[in-house]
This record gives structure tokens, sequence and C-alpha cells, in this order.
């Protein structure tokens, strides 16, 4: 094995080793699919588009990663979020 391949290999294994958070959005009766895709836009930098497709995930299957990232940046999107009347947590 090259020192090259030594060093591509040890980073490769850094990197999967370095595990992202996800922002989970849970379904609820409550809120309606325009103040979701809403609240989405603002807290996650969602397109409309995405947020669209995030709210319709929701709906269907009871939850949907909304945004991933390091744990600094999720905590204050996850605060709007559930301060928006939205059920999430980061996990």
């Amino acid at each position: 094995m090259s020192t090259q391949e030594e060093v591509l290999e040890k980073r490769s294994t850094k990197t999967k080793t370095q595990k992202e958070n996800e922002i989970v959005l849970y379904n609820d009766d409550y809120n309606t699919f325009d103040h979701v895709i809403e609240t989405l836009i603002y807290t996650c930098d969602h397109t409309p588009e995405q947020a669209e497709q995030c709210s319709l995930l929701v709906h269907y299957k009871g939850k949907c990663t909304v945004k991933t990232g390091p744990y600094d940046d999720l905590e204050p999107r996850c605060s709007k979020i559930l301060d928006a009347g939205l059920s999430a947590e980061i996990v």
C-alpha cells in the first residue's frame, strides 16, 4: 500500500464516523399544510417545492427528516419549528 492510498483510507474512515444530526418533523392533526410549508421555508431555508414535499411526507408517512447538519446549526432551527407549534426533534 502506498502512502497516498494509506492517507486516503484514513480520510475516508474519518468522514464515515462523523454522524450528521437531523431534524425530524412529525405529523399532527392541528397544523395546516400552508403553515407547515411556510415554517419550513422560514426555519430550514427550504424552497417552496422542498417544503411542500416534506409536508406531504410528514402527512402520509408520519415523519420526515427536514434538515441535516451540525447540532449547533440545527438547535436554533428546531426551536423555531417548535415555537411555530410543530412537533420536531433533533436525532
